[in-house]
């Protein structure tokens, strides 16, 4: 008993100040809009996308739910923006997603106050969880034309701006001066570009930065619209910051996002996103150009895809079923985050199946869901987190290894990481896809485990597999001594976080790591 005890204590007592790409590696994240995930009080507002406006949602309103993201799987939180926002009703409604900025030195006051959101790394940290904060730096936002620049701190000047001229389309392929001092957003709604060439300025956002960290236990910073701004302002920023850093750079050409990947510790995988979403979300995609563009970025990103961020959804992106309701589908592309090289990242609602299309449908309000655990889709991410946890734990080149496609064809691929082969397919819940892997790695003979259906299929005597699919559904094919503790413990009627007195069976199915690791960890922290 005593023993347990002190395991429970390690799990929930062990610090969680991740500085580095290297630390955020075997992190999962999940992707919330502050405004929309939760209210502190528990209430369901009504929340019409359509209206723009703030619904209600809190920090801690994200603390009352934390339970609900943790036995999921997940180990890390990206909230929106916390800094101040425009005010009142604009051309494009309020500024309830965190994205116009007026002042970087003040918090949101919609969402709570200082306490609060430390008290949101602190629950985060007391569960050995990260916080991601997503930041704007780039630019901040006016309700008028032209702006009134004294509105916006710290910087209060039209000459701390660049000149007003709008990006043009044209600009994304011809013209990178234009891209990174050009204006965003419109005559409506402008966005104006801040002088980030100014070394007065430059000076402040990296003070700023360190001083956002530290005083909110932030873990690692999602950055937004890392383009518009030169290269070579990310490094010392990205040092100020002292935590990983992933920026957006939405772009579909591999070459130019691996200029990025030189300067932050890492991007969003945008070209291959680009790839997998028209591959999964049509039987007639073609899936062969996921590997294409996977394996570009593994040889010119630097450190390979291993900490871009990768997803299927996000807030700025149409969901996966607004396009498509095939949950064949649906299963597939969702599966793909979790077993390729990169930091999987779910925005809030794909497990509840929300089908929101453009901004700002794609962003409901999660509470309307009841935060419905019995979901499939909600079960499916559960055992996608337990595998690739269990993988790693199984073996230490799991996370350093790149991922290899040995099936690369325009309707089934075969992806191969170690002791993990995923078998994925776009035929759609009527199909019967077919693999044949004869060098699938596994050993003669063995029995393996899909922990999509929690179903065994044996390799041949060269440890290869033939597998034919059944309504079109992804396969996760993993030894049995593995994939077995994935599947019974994902379907245990007791949340993950109620596993307080189980603590050594919760680190090694659900956390993937060791008894010896947590007593290692609860050593270090005294």
């Amino acid at each position: 008993m005593l023993a347990t005890s002190l395991i429970a204590s390690a799990l929930l007592a062990a610090p969680a100040f991740a500085a580095t790409a290297e630390q955020w590696r075997n992190r999962t994240i999940y992707q919330l809009v502050v405004d929309r995930f939760a209210t502190p009080d528990g209430s369901s507002p009504a929340c019409d996308t359509s209206n723009r406006v703030y619904c209600g949602g809190t920090w801690n309103g994200v603390v009352s739910k934390l339970d609900y993201i943790q036995d999921m799987g997940f180990d890390a939180v990206w909230i929106s923006p916390v800094v101040a926002n425009i005010e009142g009703t604009t051309a494009y409604g309020e500024a309830f997603h965190g994205y116009w900025t007026q002042d970087i030195n003040a918090l949101n006051s919609h969402f709570g106050t200082a306490s609060d959101l430390q008290a949101l790394a602190a629950a985060l940290h007391k569960r050995n969880m990260y916080l991601m904060v997503d930041i704007v730096v780039n630019h901040v936002a006016s309700p008028k034309n032209p702006p009134d620049y004294t509105i916006f701190t710290p910087f209060d000047q039209a000459s701390q701006f660049h000149t007003e001229v709008f990006i043009q389309q044209a600009d994304y392929t011809t013209n990178q001066t234009a891209v990174e001092q050009g204006w965003l957003g419109d005559t409506n709604l402008p966005l104006p570009d801040i002088d980030t060439e100014d070394p007065n300025i430059v000076s402040t956002y990296n003070t700023w930065v360190g001083q956002l960290v530290s005083n909110y236990s932030v873990d690692g910073l999602r950055i937004d619209t890392v383009k518009h701004i030169r290269q070579d302002f990310w490094p010392d920023f990205a040092k100020s910051a002292g935590v990983y850093t992933v920026g957006e750079v939405e772009d579909n050409r591999t070459d130019y996002l691996a200029g990025y990947t030189k300067v932050i510790d890492s991007v969003l995988d945008y070209s291959t996103y680009y790839s997998v979403f028209p591959a999964f979300s049509s039987t007639s995609g073609n899936l062969s150009t996921v590997s294409q563009v996977v394996q570009e970025a593994q040889s010119s990103f630097n450190n390979g895809e291993f900490f871009v961020g990768s997803f299927i959804e996000n807030h700025d992106q149409p969901r996966f079923q607004s396009i498509t309701t095939d949950q064949a589908l649906v299963m597939n592309a969702m599966s793909w985050p979790f077993i390729q090289d990169g930091i999987p990242i779910l925005y809030y609602g794909q497990e509840q199946g929300y089908t929101g299309s453009n901004d700002p449908a794609n962003r409901e309000a999660l509470w309307l869901s009841g935060y419905d655990t019995n979901k499939t889709l909600v079960k499916h991410v559960t055992k996608l987190n337990a595998a690739r946890r269990a993988a790693a734990a199984a073996d230490s080149t799991y996370l350093t290894t790149g991922a290899k496609f040995l099936i690369a064809a325009p309707n089934t691929l075969a992806v191969q990481k170690p002791g993990v082969l995923a078998l994925l397919a776009n035929g759609g819940n009527s199909s019967t896809p077919q693999w044949t892997v004869p060098n699938a790695g596994f050993k003669a003979n063995e029995v393996l485990m899909d922990i999509v259906a929690c179903t065994t299929v044996t390799a041949d005597g060269n440890g290869g597999v033939t597998v034919t699919g059944s309504g079109g559904m992804p396969l996760i094919l993993m030894p049995t001594a593995v994939g077995s503790p994935v599947c019974s413990s994902t379907a245990s009627s007791t949340p993950a976080s109620s596993q307080k007195n189980a603590a050594s069976v919760l680190a090694t199915q659900i956390f993937g790591v060791t008894l010896a690791a947590i007593l290692a960890a609860a050593v270090t922290v005294m």
